[in-house]
């Protein structure tokens, strides 16, 4: 699966999904938020460097459409129809891989703000004596994207592969 963020002005961010399972998505606005590091590249990098199988991007790759919609007027009238009649519940692992994921992002971008003095100190909630060890891979993984992001013009684009 290739995942392509496209860069918006200010904060603002675009997010395509192409893969080989599941119907064809459409892109979609991101949260935006901050200038270095996309939420949604954030979750990227986190599920991708912690083996997350059941975050964002491993349940897109296998099929699920997540956040995104079919890019199928049709496909998308199906699924609508699919979620009110049969709403699908995420598996318990599903659901703990989605909490793993926000938890991670939620520690390793201000540590990594920290790091890169982007920040003075990390929020309250998150403890420099106790940070999960891959956390440490994770940072870098941000560093590295972070500066490919901000360079990029609005309109330009990341493009990565799960």
């Amino acid at each position: 699966m290739r995942v392509v963020f496209t860069k918006g002005p200010g904060t603002s961010y675009d997010i395509s999904v192409h893969r080989e399972t599941g119907a064809a998505l459409a892109p979609r606005n991101g949260p935006g938020g901050h200038p270095y590091l996309p939420h949604d590249l954030v979750h990227f990098l986190v599920e991708a460097e912690a083996g997350i199988r059941l975050g964002v991007y491993g349940r897109l790759a296998a099929g699920d459409n997540g956040l995104f919609w079919p890019a199928d007027p049709a496909e998308r009238n199906k699924a609508a129809r699919r979620r009110k009649s049969k709403p699908v519940q995420p598996s318990p692992q599903a659901r703990a891989d989605m909490a793993r994921s926000e938890e991670l992002a939620g520690i390793a971008v201000p540590v990594w703000e920290v790091r890169r003095g982007h920040a003075k100190t990390l929020p309250a909630y998150v403890r420099a004596d106790e940070l999960p060890p891959v956390v440490d891979r994770i940072v870098p993984r941000l560093d590295e994207h972070a500066d490919r992001w901000h360079a990029l013009p609005v309109g330009g684009s990341l493009e990565l592969a799960w």
